[in-house]
């Protein structure tokens, strides 16, 4: 998964022609994998929390919910972060939270959503790892793959309209429900900030993919 920074968040407010606002997508789904494959450590929480959205930006829904993410990062350590992830996402059992598409497109695991994910993925040369015990249709798997469709270098695959397909396959359908799920959760606190801004890029990223 990808270590990938906080990034100016101007560029996606516009419509995705420019290669500076396809960096700074491809960053923030970068940086949102990261988020949800694992807690962030000090290192990060500071990165975050140092790097408050000023000005115009700051107004947005967009800018707003990086702002309210940087300061649950000012008050977070990486021990509670790692406690509240494991609370949330991993648990005793099953986890109060589920980080896969199948769960809330078809109820459980392993259904046909992921079937469907799958050959997509297979169509892009990309498949799991051997060490990855997770899913293909994880979240921050989800955004990595956004993040390839962005900033690769093979423009047969790395291209607008894939983009366009896989956003509207295999993330549109369920994000906000996954979104709704953290943001209920009476232990969230560093990850109701992550799934604001999660929403927030979501909504964002629709109505863009919409336009184009």
């Amino acid at each position: 998964m990808t270590d990938s920074q906080p990034i100016s968040l101007t560029a996606h407010a516009a419509i995705h022609t420019d290669q500076a606002e396809d960096t700074a997508r491809a960053d923030l789904y970068g940086l949102l994998a990261s988020l949800f494959y694992r807690a962030p450590d000090a290192a990060l929480l500071h990165h975050i929390a140092a790097n408050r959205a000023q000005g115009d930006e700051a107004k947005s829904p967009l800018g707003q919910a990086w702002n309210a993410l940087c300061d649950a990062a000012a008050g977070t350590t990486a021990a509670e972060a790692e406690d509240e992830y494991q609370q949330l996402f991993v648990g005793v059992g099953k986890p109060d939270v589920f980080l896969y598409g199948s769960y809330y497109q078809a109820g459980f695991l392993n259904e046909r959503p992921l079937v469907s994910l799958r050959e997509d993925l297979a169509r892009y040369g990309l498949e799991r790892h051997e060490d990855v015990s997770e899913t293909e249709d994880h979240i921050a798997t989800l955004c990595e793959v956004m993040r390839f469709l962005i900033a690769g270098d093979d423009v047969g695959i790395s291209n607008l309209g894939e983009q366009q397909r896989f956003f509207s396959r295999h993330l549109q359908p369920w994000v906000d429900a996954m979104c709704d799920a953290v943001l209920a959760h009476p232990g969230a606190r560093f990850y109701a900030g992550a799934a604001q801004l999660l929403r927030a890029f979501h909504s964002v990223e629709a109505v863009a993919m919409e336009m184009n």
